[in-house]
């Protein structure tokens, strides 16, 4: 029975960055040997077991074999006589195939080492066409190691899967999975130009890849190309280091730009209202948490009022705050304007960026809440006890003034 630390843990250690979980492969031994040790099976398609005081992941060595379509359609195989050998060939990526023995001592069959020298991402077999999670995978690790490219005989292979159907055996649950801690990686961008350059994002998001190719005016977006911005726009997010709701909201934000008239281009009025139909459609095909979909519901239909909040009256800004129940929600309302200046910034383009522009509609707009809130609507509601159909007008009447008092506040400090 021999142990070895594999995949992530070795990978990770040899790119120099902070290893944070580690995994095992066991050869030479059976389920039966590893409980009389102490440790507990948990795996259920295969054995894996926890080690009786780490807790850590120890996996019996496997081969697999292939028997229906999607990422479940698998047949494991463990015994004895499975070597470390075996076992790493399944892996995804040549660094993903690399072992550590507990000497220290590096099983690199598969050319890993090589492969991180090079900052590529190599399929170590054709085994990787078997599994459309890996694809998803690869694109969430471009995102993570942004520096790395994919080989194109992988990239060419992946093309190929696309081609044959096997990214649409995929569960919304593990594609939301992928996708959700891809947009959390340091260049979530890079996740989204693997995804086309092999054809899966028109698959899983063809909301999203149609974006690319449809012009905006030049004079306020130098990038031109929407899909190029939204790019742009998510890894603004990430540099800002925003939470996952807000990235989201970054990604959906200008779905609505492709499905404007054509005709009336590079101009999109009314491309927010088209949006919101669209976001609500990802988010339910992909089973998006109900946190994630409303905010990016909300930025969709609202990033261009809150692109013109400078220019708005305190009527139109209180109707804005009552619109999106900011009052009860001002933290998911914060995180609206957060997007929303991220769209205002992911503008880049030659001559022209808009990256560190100041975004003073943010604090404009939470200045102008803050006062709203500020207004006793349980004061008012009480002196309306023979009209209390009044309530909502005089709250909404209070509201007003209060911003008008701010909006005015500010004017005279220019």
């Amino acid at each position: 029975m021999q142990t070895y630390v594999v995949g992530g843990a070795v990978r990770d250690a040899l790119l120099g960055l902070p290893v944070k979980d580690h995994d095992h492969v066991v050869v030479g031994a059976t389920p039966d040997e590893m409980i009389a040790k102490g440790f507990r099976p948990v795996g259920k398609d295969f054995p894996v077991f926890l080690h009786p005081k780490t807790q850590e992941e120890y996996a019996l060595a496997r081969t697999e074999r292939k028997t229906a379509p999607g990422y479940k359609g698998f047949v494991f195989h463990t015994s004895p006589d499975v070597t470390l050998e075996d076992d790493l060939i399944r892996r995804d990526l040549t660094i993903n195939a690399i072992a550590r023995a507990d000497d220290g001592t590096l099983t690199d069959p598969y050319g890993g080492q090589r492969d991180i020298e090079q900052r590529v991402f190599r399929h170590v077999s054709e085994a990787f066409a078997e599994d459309p999670v890996r694809i998803l995978r690869v694109a969430r690790f471009a995102a993570r190691f942004a520096d790395f490219r994919v080989a194109p005989e992988t990239n060419a292979l992946m093309q190929q899967m696309v081609d044959q159907g096997e990214v649409d055996a995929l569960v919304p649950e593990r594609v939301w999975q992928e996708l959700s801690r891809g947009l959390m990686e340091q260049k979530p961008s890079r996740m989204l130009e693997v995804l086309r350059d092999c054809g899966a994002l028109a698959r899983i998001l063809p909301e999203l890849d149609a974006l690319w190719g449809v012009p905006q005016p030049e004079k306020w977006h130098p990038e031109i190309d929407t899909g190029i911005h939204v790019l742009q726009v998510i890894d603004c997010a990430a540099r800002l280091d925003r939470d996952l709701p807000t990235r989201f909201a970054c990604l959906m934000h200008d779905l609505g730009k492709a499905a404007t008239p054509p005709d009336n281009w590079p101009a999109h009025h009314g491309h927010e209202g088209l949006g919101v139909k669209l976001v609500e459609q990802v988010s339910k095909r992909l089973k998006v948490p109900t946190e994630c979909r409303d905010l990016a519901v909300m930025t969709a239909r609202e990033h261009g009022n809150v692109g013109r909040a400078l220019q708005l009256r305190a009527n139109t800004i209180v109707t804005l705050f009552e619109r999106c129940d900011a009052f009860r929600k001002p933290a998911r309302f914060t995180q609206m304007l957060l997007a929303t200046e991220c769209d205002s910034r992911g503008r880049i383009g030659p001559g022209a960026s808009y990256a560190d522009a100041p975004f003073p509609q943010l604090a404009h707009l939470e200045n102008a809440l803050a006062a709203a809130r500020g207004v006793n609507a349980g004061e008012i509601a009480a002196s309306c006890v023979d009209n209390p159909q009044r309530i909502p007008e005089r709250v909404h009447a209070a509201r007003v003034r209060a911003v008008k008092q701010v909006l005015k506040e500010e004017e005279d400090a220019e």
